[in-house]
């Protein structure tokens, strides 16, 4: 195999879906055509668009051809716990944190139901809008037990939560129970995201624990329905009987 060709084949593709020459659902020419284009084998062809598969450009489908995949779905992982500081890095994408509010109140009756403390409990409510790429595509309303986070800033909040409780706060996160929903848009979704003409938001709701089990934090999290794949990683188990 040549490794230039097969390097060259694989970059000229990336680059036409990523810039957007090539829009997704588009199918590739066949691998005997690419070979020929490129003065290679078929082989060669074949590698880089298995590497092409690999890494989330195109979609191969056995007696039809490979087709382009939509890159502008950026992958949020549902398992573990990923901080948006964390993810914006793991996306390669500019991004900004927009804090709304910052501030500790009395547990309001559907979120104490959700952190299972009662109404008296104090707690710390952060709304924060997050944009990539200049378009606000997720809403964030946290509410921390202010009896384990002492405090909280507007300034802590634009950059990392959890930065700042790992490392200051020396508390150990350790799980969360999530549950996903589409849902319809409110009001506060309409003002605080650009939304377009969507009905509906992708609803994440967290459940965080610590290590001793306590849990501390629940979050609502409302992304736009066209930007996110949510994506898990699972392994077969075979059972022995």
């Amino acid at each position: 195999m040549n490794k230039n060709i097969f390097s060259q084949i694989y970059s000229d593709y990336t680059q036409q879906i990523e810039s957007g020459a090539l829009k997704p659902g588009t199918k590739l020419p066949s691998e005997n055509e690419i070979a020929e284009a490129h003065e290679t084998s078929r082989e060669t062809v074949r590698k880089a668009l298995h590497l092409l598969s690999q890494n989330g450009y195109i979609h191969k489908i056995r007696g039809k051809g490979s087709y382009v995949l939509d890159m502008n779905r950026m992958e949020f992982p549902i398992s573990g716990l990923v901080s948006f500081k964390e993810l914006s890095k793991r996306l390669h994408r500019s991004a900004r944190t927009i804090v709304h509010e910052t501030v500790k109140m009395r547990c309001p009756q559907n979120v104490a139901r959700q952190l299972q403390v009662t109404e008296q409990e104090e707690v710390w409510k952060v709304v924060r809008a997050r944009e990539i790429e200049g378009e606000k595509v997720i809403l964030d309303k946290d509410y921390f037990l202010a009896s384990i986070v002492p405090s909280l800033t507007p300034e802590i909040a634009a950059d990392s939560i959890y930065a700042y409780l790992e490392g200051e706060c020396s508390l150990k996160i350790a799980y969360a129970k999530k549950e996903i929903s589409v849902e319809q848009v409110s009001a506060e979704d309409r003002r605080l995201l650009d939304l377009g003409k969507d009905t509906h938001v992708v609803v994440v709701r967290n459940y965080v624990h610590l290590e001793d089990t306590t849990m501390f934090e629940y979050t609502e999290s409302r992304h736009r329905l066209d930007k996110f794949q949510f994506v898990d990683f699972a392994r077969r188990v075979v059972s022995e009987e």
